[in-house]
């Protein structure tokens, strides 16, 4: 009895195995009649039964099934698929599909490529992470689009994800830093991107291109740190975070980007003293960034030292004479003795006297502030807050005719 039913499974594995060859016979006459759709339906009756082909017939099937995903245009699964192929030859020591699997492979990976790339530019974050990390399985050597995968899930907010691209990052120690060769082109005024220093020599020569430039782009690796650095802050693990950037300015400890970085979280956990020092540090290395220098004035102004705060202001107004908001933060700093002003008119409410000689005081004050006022609003135009502190000066000062202009540009917005 015991032979009779090995028999009968043996037949019956027999017949699986002449059924499951039958059905790749099928997908690939369909696949060479570019019937991807009857190529997939012919090899999912072989899927679960696909343990019990022998080694020819499987790289047969894997091959069959990235030709009919790839044709139908179902790119990612192709990807996978392709996958699943290159490391089964690879484990049974096959190279049959190689030549053709390469082929298919520079196409699929430019299509995914090309479509990652627009969901990015949409904003369809959701998709394009999924998109370009399988651009990066399928070529590897092309760390871009790891990145390009990474920033896809931390702005879908998949923070796991991206803390994973994120850290693959920062291991490899990716900079992506670029020599870019560019020159004028004088027939359109347009900076035009070379391949190479010899091409916009060339274009330099023939007299088509003029101011040749030759720039080194900057590391992205302290941007990826940062975001390492903020998922940490996102998911509540503020240790995890200064840790991150705290490794990375060990390795770079005069990286002002890092600092800047660090403080951006240290003020973010509103640690203002923290965020106070890391500025300091970062205008010692970069002592002419006029961000620096406001910055650093804000956090003064913040904790009270105003005096400090309008030094900081006016140095960064030193270095970018454009710089609106530093304006408009001076004129507050220098406006802050206002408050002991109004304290000491209070005070003295019924000595008409006095209050009139602390009042011409407060005056002197308004006037002598008014011009970083209106500096500011030169710069900063539609900014409704600083156009009612103008207001208020000029009525206290009376300057009914600036008051008047004033509060009609106010109106209109």
């Amino acid at each position: 009895m015991k032979k009779q039913l090995v028999l009968v499974t043996l037949f019956l594995i027999s017949a699986f195995g002449f059924a499951q060859k039958a059905e790749l016979k099928m997908a690939k006459k369909a696949i060479a009649k570019n019937n991807f759709s009857e190529a997939l339906t012919a090899l999912s009756k072989v899927d679960n039964l696909k343990d019990n082909l022998d080694q020819k017939s499987t790289l047969k099937y894997l091959f069959y099934k990235v030709q009919a995903l790839n044709g139908s245009n179902k790119l990612t699964e192709a990807a996978t698929a392709i996958n699943d192929l290159n490391q089964y030859e690879e484990k049974v020591g096959s190279k049959t599909y190689k030549a053709q699997t390469a082929t298919i492979l520079a196409g699929l990976t430019k299509n995914l490529s090309d479509r990652g790339i627009k969901e990015y530019q949409s904003k369809n974050y959701k998709a394009a992470k999924v998109t370009l990390n399988e651009v990066y399985n399928l070529s590897k050597q092309d760390t871009t689009f790891l990145e390009y995968a990474a920033n896809a899930a931390y702005l879908d907010k998949d923070y796991d994800l991206a803390l994973e691209k994120f850290n693959m990052l920062n291991e490899m120690k990716y900079t992506d830093i670029k020599t870019v060769y560019s020159a004028t082109n004088k027939a359109t005024g347009n900076t035009d991107i070379f391949n190479n220093k010899k091409e916009m020599d060339n274009g330099v020569k023939m007299k088509i291109y003029e101011n040749p430039k030759t720039e080194v782009t900057d590391s992205k690796l302290p941007g990826i740190i940062k975001n390492i650095a903020y998922i940490y802050v996102e998911k509540g693990d503020n240790d995890k975070a200064i840790q991150a950037i705290q490794d990375a300015r060990k390795a770079d400890p005069k990286d002002v980007n890092l600092i800047i970085t660090e403080a951006n979280i240290q003020i973010k956990m509103d640690n203002k003293t923290e965020f106070g020092k890391l500025m300091e540090e970062a205008i010692q290395l970069k002592p002419n960034d006029a961000t620096l220098h406001f910055n650093v004035g804000v956090i003064k102004q913040q904790q009270g030292d105003i005096e400090g705060a309008k030094k900081s202001y006016k140095k960064s107004i030193e270095l970018n004479p454009e710089n609106g908001n530093a304006y408009l933060n001076l004129g507050l700093a220098e406006l802050d003795r206002d408050k002991a002003i109004v304290e000491e008119m209070n005070a003295n409410l019924n000595d008409f006297d006095k209050y009139d000689e602390i009042k011409l005081k407060q005056l002197a004050l308004y006037k002598e502030v008014l011009p970083t006022f209106e500096k500011a609003n030169s710069l900063l135009k539609n900014d409704k807050d600083l156009l009612r502190t103008l207001m208020n000066l000029y009525e206290n000062l009376e300057m009914y005719d600036k008051q008047k202009a004033t509060q009609a540009i106010f109106d209109k917005l």
